[in-house]
């Protein structure tokens, strides 16, 4: 269920989908050709994706907003008042710039989710990439991701197409979640859903 063709959506994008609002803003990090935008802009969603590749872009625009920018060398360019702009979802595949995660949760909306995965160490075993520079260490994308609210997370190994790979499901704190919530309310529930 969870393995797919790299032409099509992750089916960890796909089995957290039912998390996103209806109607939600989703930001596409290195976005390549668009399959996330493609398919989450046909179940009503607002994406954005930004690449550092003009040639992909020109088939992602078809799909929502596209942002060409090299986001390893250069200033994010997403911006509201100086500010990274926030979306309902910020997803990420098979992509990993660590010094971009702090920016990534800063474009996070109030209760936005988080949807990241990629590849992990051991996939230096059975193809690319290989550079540890590029593989999420044991339990990364937990560390990263504190001060958000996991909803489910995974760390091992696909067979189709072989590789090793780390993938997060996770919720940001609520506009107000300064204060606990009184005893009497219901907590948020977040359906774990294995279709």
């Amino acid at each position: 269920m969870l393995q797919h063709n790299f032409d099509e959506p992750s089916g960890w994008v796909q089995r957290w989908q039912h998390l996103m609002p209806v109607g939600a803003t989703v930001l596409d990090v290195a976005c390549g050709f668009g399959r996330h935008m493609q398919w989450l802009g046909a179940r009503g969603c607002h994406c954005t994706g930004i690449d550092r590749s003009a040639a992909a872009l020109a088939q992602a625009s078809r799909y929502g907003e596209t942002v060409q920018a090299d986001i390893e060398g250069g200033d994010w360019p997403l911006l509201d008042n100086n500010l990274p702009r926030q979306f309902d979802v910020v997803l990420v595949t098979n992509y990993l710039w660590r010094p971009l995660f702090p920016v990534l949760l800063q474009s996070l909306a109030p209760g936005g989710l988080l949807l990241y995965e990629t590849f992990a160490l051991g996939n230096e075993t059975v193809g690319k990439p290989a550079s540890p520079d590029f593989l999420l260490r044991t339990g990364e994308l937990l560390q990263l991701c504190q001060g958000l609210r996991i909803v489910a997370f995974e760390d091992g190994f696909l067979p189709k197409p072989p590789r090793f790979v780390q993938r997060i499901a996770a919720v940001g704190p609520p506009p107000t979640a300064a204060a606990p919530a009184p005893a009497h309310v219901q907590p948020v529930r977040y359906p774990l859903s294995l279709k």
